[in-house]
């Protein structure tokens, strides 16, 4: 195959050629876009903005009519009626009447009564002095009162002495009704009646009225130890069956038991109740 030099004279005019061919067609094609445009029709003016002019008409106002308030009648017709709110609890305090005073029967009974220490005789002096003092009312009136009283054989108050009580105002109505208290009868002993009582003003208690069924039943004999000294007496010895020997309450000596007559059923509930809380203590009861 033979080559061509671009040195060599026949290659200078084959690129005159191709340069020639190639200037003819970008003047072609630019002629042709010339004419293109040439015969384009011309742009269109740009229209005018349009004005546009409004007027206002003036608004007129339309009148509502009065809003009249609603009758009285037709308000006490339409108002539901008044329900009444429930009251409010009342905090009620406990209260307790006054027992009845022992009755004629009872002090005669027990004016002959002479087992411990006058047993009935103390009780109803009791008895009668918690009768004149009044409803017992819960609060700061109730409460204890601890008296220490003689009574002379004629059945007169000889001295009444406050040991302790734990109400100002149960005290003062305990003295008043002392003060107030009506003749008495002569006590059983015909001589000086001297004890401790315990006047209970209180809303839930009135006393414990006592049993009487084992008041015949000798006293158990006091201990007494043979080797306590006073430290002026001379020592002896004790000797055997000497504690036996001076039994506390003679039988010769013991007085004729009295008919005591049946216990009241308030008396064998109050001993059982008091019973039940000596020997039910929790100390007693292995479980708790």
């Amino acid at each position: 195959m033979a080559r061509i030099n671009a040195t060599s004279p026949d290659f200078m005019p084959a690129v005159h050629i191709r340069l020639l061919l190639a200037l003819a067609l970008s003047l072609g094609v630019h002629a042709g876009l010339v004419l293109w445009a040439a015969r384009m029709p011309p742009p269109a003016a740009a229209p005018e903005p349009l004005q546009v002019s409004l007027t206002l008409a003036p608004v007129q106002q339309v009148k509502q009519p009065p809003v009249t308030p609603p009758r009285a009648e037709s308000q006490k017709q339409v108002r539901a009626p008044d329900v009444p709110s429930p009251p409010a609890p009342e905090n009620t305090q406990a209260t307790m009447a006054a027992p009845p005073a022992p009755t004629a029967e009872e002090w005669q009974l027990a004016s002959t009564y002479t087992l411990k220490n006058s047993k009935r005789y103390r009780y109803n002096w009791g008895q009668q002095v918690r009768s004149m003092m009044g409803t017992a009312v819960e609060g700061e009136r109730q409460g204890l009162v601890r008296f220490r009283i003689e009574i002379a054989p004629d059945g007169t108050l000889a001295r009444a002495d406050v040991l302790w009580s734990t109400s100002e105002i149960a005290e003062k109505l305990a003295l008043q009704a002392i003060r107030s208290m009506p003749p008495l009868p002569p006590t059983p002993t015909g001589k000086p009646l001297v004890f401790e009582k315990t006047i209970a003003f209180l809303p839930f208690e009135t006393g414990w009225p006592p049993i009487y069924r084992n008041d015949c039943l000798p006293d158990p004999p006091s201990f007494q130890n043979p080797f306590a000294r006073n430290g002026s007496s001379p020592q002896r010895a004790p000797q055997a069956g000497s504690e036996n020997a001076t039994p506390s309450r003679n039988a010769a000596t013991q007085p004729e038991c009295p008919d005591a007559g049946p216990d009241s059923i308030e008396a064998e509930e109050k001993d059982m109740e008091r019973q039940f809380k000596e020997w039910g203590a929790a100390r007693l009861n292995g479980a708790d």
